[in-house]
This record gives structure tokens, sequence and C-alpha cells, in this order.
């Protein structure tokens, strides 16, 4: 199946505002793209790309003031089937885990897996080291937070999340990850596109956060909102956690006057 996915966002920047975007696919992505556009810039502006320290493709764009319009779209490849669930996967010794993954790990700002240890233990520590274990994190921050994003805050923390029980996408990736740290799993950041494919509609488009830990061997993509394997997620970054990889970050004042993004299957059409 072919999934259609894309932007568009309308930024007012007064003054010298400078922009670092974080909105392009991770390069293991590009292998599934079959078209694309270019990023739009209206009017045109200076920008350069260049990689981060976790792998993703960043965009800075030059100082300037005014309206700024940022467009971008492309068509992908997807298998069209739900995401796999190894249920016989098991943790990794952290004697055993490989280095760059043992960052993931550590306490960040977002998720203090040092503060939550006591409550993740008592909650978790009697079950087994193995995907039962993650699942069990999945089902209770799952019941735990009660999604609306009327709940955003730029500045609410796993901790945060935890005690007020409500939150949007990158809540219930943080608490997951912080739950996991503490318990000895790895765990990190993900966000990305992740359309109504194959589940009923849920309103307009929007960029979504998931977790990926470490376990098995190997990276698994795991969604506490959702709490379900998804058809279709194409990622676009991934870090410790969300202070790592915002969409947007300005250097001098900025408002956003349009966000639109979609990601939605490409039905092909009948004779």
């Amino acid at each position: 199946m072919r999934i259609q996915i894309g932007f568009e966002i309308s930024i007012d920047r007064y003054g010298d505002a400078a922009l670092l975007l974080a909105l392009s696919l991770r390069p293991e992505e590009e292998a599934r793209v079959v078209s694309q556009t270019g990023l739009s810039l209206s009017p045109f502006t200076g920008l350069s790309e260049f990689t981060d320290s976790f792998g993703n493709r960043r965009i800075r764009v030059a100082e300037a003031s005014g309206p700024l319009r940022l467009q971008w779209k492309a068509t992908v490849e997807d298998h069209g089937r739900p995401e796999f669930i190894d249920t016989a996967a098991r943790m990794t010794p952290v004697q055993q885990l490989p280095h760059d993954v043992l960052q993931f790990l550590a306490p960040s700002r977002y998720c203090q897996s040092d503060v939550m240890m006591t409550e993740a233990w008592q909650r978790f520590g009697h079950l087994p080291e193995d995907w039962s274990r993650v699942q069990a994190v999945l089902d209770f921050v799952h019941t735990h937070i009660t999604f609306g994003y009327n709940y955003a805050s730029a500045f609410k923390t796993a901790v945060d999340a935890f005690h007020e029980r409500r939150g949007v996408c990158r809540d219930f990736a943080h608490l997951t990850i912080t739950l996991c740290r503490a318990l000895n799993i790895p765990a990190r950041y993900v966000s990305g596109y992740l359309g109504d494919i194959g589940v009923p509609y849920a309103g307009p488009g929007d960029f979504c956060a998931w977790v990926e830990v470490y376990i098995g061997g190997t990276w698994r993509t795991i969604d506490a909102r959702h709490n379900t394997p998804r058809i279709g997620r194409v990622k676009m970054v991934e870090g410790r956690d969300a202070v790592d990889v915002p969409m947007i970050t300005s250097f001098g004042q900025i408002a956003i006057t349009r966000f639109a993004v979609n990601c939605d299957e490409l039905i092909p059409a009948t004779a």
C-alpha cells in the first residue's frame, strides 16, 4: 500500500527570528519514499541542512522577519500490516547492552527515571524480564493518562503527567520511557506520522509521538496512547525525549498561524 504524508505550516516571525526545524524523515525511511516535493518556503529564504548527534536531519532557516509558509509532501510505501509484537522477546542484561544503547537508560529532562525508580519497581519489578514487563507498562500508562489536546504543556514532565493523569501523545511517551528506563529497559522518544489507517477516523491530522524500546536485541515500536499495533507509521526523528527533537525551535519571537498535517492511505482509482 501507499501512504501520502505532508505538512503545511504558516509562521509569523518578528524581528530577526531564526528557525531550527526537525520536520524531515529519518535517513532509514528514504528507501520507502516513492515520490516527494522538496521543502517549499514562501517567501524563499536561505536554509541549510545538517545531521544531529542522533542521526536526525535538521534544517536551519536564515534570520528574517515577516510571514513564512512551509510545505512538504511525499508518497511512501508501506507493507500494510499492523506492527509486529515479539511476545517472546527478553530483556538484555545491562552489562550486555551495546554501547550506543546505554544513553537511553539514563534520566533526561522530561523523563526522570531516577525519580520514578521506586514506583516502577513496586508496580512492575515482580514481572518476568521479557515482553510481559513492557506490556504491563503500556497497559498502565494507557489507562492512567487521559488524552486531550487541551492538556498539552511544553513544560510537563513524565512525573507531572503521572500525577496529573492527563496529557497528549508526548506525555504518554515520556511516562512510558521513564518507567521502562527505571526498569533497565532502554527506551527512546520517536516522532513522526501516524494516520487513521485501519482504525476509525479520529480527527484532523497531527504529528505523533511514540516510543521504541530495546528488547530481544533490537529496537521495537510501542505506543501507550493507542496500545495496539498500528499500520503506516513514518518516522521523522528520535532522541532521549522531546527536548532533543522539537519540531520547530525559534531563536526570536514567532507565532504559528496554520498547522496542518496529513497521513492518509492512497486508494487506487477503479476503472
